[in-house]
């Protein structure tokens, strides 16, 4: 097998796919990125604009012949989840993604890949600058803040594009179409506590929580890992009033949309517990370990005692906030009626930050019922309203696609994709926040799909795209763009 990614086949795919990931391009920091596709545009001799919200919009001519087709929007986004293991020193704003080949896939070292959803982008690149490809009207659009936000789709004005249908190319299984995700709204806690001076005759410890597998927060929720923040404050639930803890901070998570690998906690407990504190330590670290034995081999649960810290949260912030923890709904909340094995409902107790009187605890719900998404956030914002002066912000909610089953566009890629490997691909609906909703929003009339090559573990250090699936991916594209309807 080659040694390069630049040999593999599409080369020309694989090719922008490099180029990209030597672009920083971590959510909020597109600027870099963004100029990267312009120039990219511009050099080819495309119309290339920026929008208000910062979306790049590169619009290709029909090929002689084809211009009488129904034009096509290559839809992706610019941007990549930031996460890398505990001791790296990759900054995301500045240094590259450092590829490597892992057998039959492409990962990278020690951070995520950024092939969610650089390998979509990567391809819209190779279909605007190909000299002999057919096609009809092409429009790539590439939208910014996908991951943390979906600014881009949100922000997109109507009327802007003239293309009728939709392909999306930020999924994740090759060999399956997606017509249908979630939406979401993120659940926000704030509220502060009085810092208090410790007393006298109690040691310092460091709690650990880490080793999990995290991964995406909707893709990725129906593997029943173990959330970090949650296997910490279930330690603290257990063993805090009975060991006489007192917690100085604590910080878990670091993403909404991804599932949280780490989380730790600063605590001070009395002298004479101390050994008691290891031990109830030890002990939920093994059951920790059996339960999760298929999912999370590499668990750990630990603590380190470190120098005590000064000051201390107030007792009563302090138990009111582990019990809210430890009470939020995290996980599958219910899966779908209407599709076999599909999540329809979950929520992501995705970061929590306590120090210097303040707390902050985010969740993201996703669903693809929208009053169940309400009911949900309801049920998070009930449990911390419990707590005194804590409050909750529900924002940033946007709508899920819905399937249609008698689309144009899905026949079209069921036809082509029987005709190109000999079956008809899966239909799916995703349990993630695809922009499709927000987008057929703005654009009703739209019809959509969405593919891509296999991707696994986005939206962790353990994110990787399968080689041979992405030639799979590129000629399945290739081949519906020669086959897209003539304008009716």
């Amino acid at each position: 097998m080659s040694k390069k990614i630049t040999d593999f086949e599409p080369k020309a795919l694989w090719a922008h796919f490099d180029n990209i990931c030597q672009v920083p391009h971590p959510s909020k920091k597109e600027d870099k990125i963004r100029k990267f596709m312009v120039d990219f545009g511009k050099k080819a001799g495309l119309e290339t604009i920026v929008d208000k919200v910062g979306n790049v919009i590169i619009r290709k001519p029909a090929t002689p012949g084809m211009e009488k087709r129904m034009g096509i929007v290559l839809q992706g986004h610019m941007d990549m989840v930031p996460q890398a293991n505990t001791g790296s020193t990759h900054n995301f704003e500045t240094d590259p993604i450092k590829l490597w080949i892992d057998g039959e896939w492409v990962r990278a070292t020690e951070t995520t890949l950024g092939a969610d959803n650089g390998m979509g982008v990567a391809a819209a690149m190779a279909i605007l600058e190909s000299k002999n490809l057919v096609h009809g009207p092409i429009e790539a659009l590439i939208t910014t803040d996908e991951e943390t936000g979906m600014t881009g789709a949100k922000g997109l004005e109507s009327g802007i594009l003239k293309g009728e249908i939709l392909i999306n190319l930020d999924s994740e299984d090759e060999g399956e179409l997606y017509v249908g995700c979630a939406g979401g709204i993120d659940a926000v806690a704030t509220g502060k506590y009085t810092e208090e001076k410790l007393p006298t005759g109690y040691v310092g410890y460091n709690l650990l929580a880490k080793g999990m597998k995290g991964g995406h927060s909707g893709m990725d929720i129906i593997l029943g890992r173990a959330n970090a923040n949650k296997v910490l404050f279930r330690f603290l639930y257990g063993a805090a009033e009975k060991l006489g803890i007192r917690i100085a901070s604590v910080q878990g998570g670091s993403l909404r949309n991804a599932i949280p690998r780490e989380a730790f906690a600063t605590i001070a407990v009395p002298e004479e517990k101390a050994s008691k504190l290891e031990k109830e330590v030890r002990s939920l670290e093994k059951i920790l370990k059996n339960e999760y034995a298929a999912v999370e081999p590499t668990l750990e649960f630990y603590c380190e005692m470190i120098k005590k810290p000064a000051k201390v949260m107030d007792s009563k912030s302090q138990s009111q906030y582990i019990r809210a923890i430890y009470a939020c709904p995290n996980g599958v909340e219910r899966m779908s009626d209407n599709m076999e094995g599909l999540v329809e409902t979950s929520d992501n107790l995705a970061v929590i930050s306590i120090k210097n009187g303040n707390v902050s605890v985010a969740a993201l719900v996703r669903s693809s019922v929208d009053t169940a998404k309400e009911d949900l956030a309801y049920k998070i914002a009930a449990t911390f309203e419990l707590v005194e002066g804590c409050s909750v912000r529900l924002s940033g909610s946007y709508p899920g696609w819905n399937p249609n089953m008698n689309s144009a566009i899905l026949k079209v890629a069921q036809e082509t994709y029987k005709n190109l490997y000999g079956k008809i691909p899966e239909i799916k609906a995703i349990h993630a926040g695809l922009e499709c909703g927000l987008l057929v929003a703005k654009y009703p009339n739209w019809d959509m799909i969405s593919f891509g090559p296999t991707i696994r573990s986005p939206h962790s250090p353990d994110e990787r795209v399968h080689i041979a699936s992405v030639d799979k991916f590129w000629k399945f594209l290739v081949e519906i763009l020669k086959n897209i309807p003539e304008k009716k």
